[in-house]
């Protein structure tokens, strides 16, 4: 299992090499049999060459912020502020390593922004979006 200073560090670099669209650093962070995760499309992509090309291949100038990292032995969670254009969404991203301090799994879950339900406005304050 991972420490969770390695694993996190990992996590930061993976980030950092993906806003970069350094793909051979990006790739260094990943374990050889790496499975990616997004259940709210039911996508499944297994193993570090086709996940690394997935990252390559995705359109529009987009770009990453992270804005929360959160870290335990083995696992960590970021939040993200991903951008293209003028349009803003929020991630949050859920990894384990292996033995090697590589990463060996991601869930991603990208919720869509949507209106408060009527009747709580008397409990509660709206933010900005972003």
């Amino acid at each position: 299992m991972t420490d969770t200073t390695e694993l996190r560090e990992t996590v930061e670099r993976f980030w950092a090499t993906a806003e970069a669209r350094d793909w051979d650093a990006f790739a260094d962070t990943l374990a050889d049999d790496v499975v990616y995760t997004l259940p709210q499309t039911r996508e499944r992509i297994s193993g570090k060459e086709r996940f690394v090309r997935f990252n390559r291949e995705y359109p529009g100038d987009w770009h990453l912020r992270t804005e929360r990292v959160v870290a335990e032995p083995g696992q960590v969670v970021t939040w993200l502020r991903f951008t293209v254009g003028q349009e803003e969404t929020h991630a949050l991203t859920f990894f384990t390593g292996d033995e090697k301090g590589n990463i060996a799994t991601i869930t991603d879950f990208w919720p869509e922004p949507y209106e408060p339900p009527a009747g709580r406005d008397h409990l509660t304050a709206l933010t900005e979006r972003g």
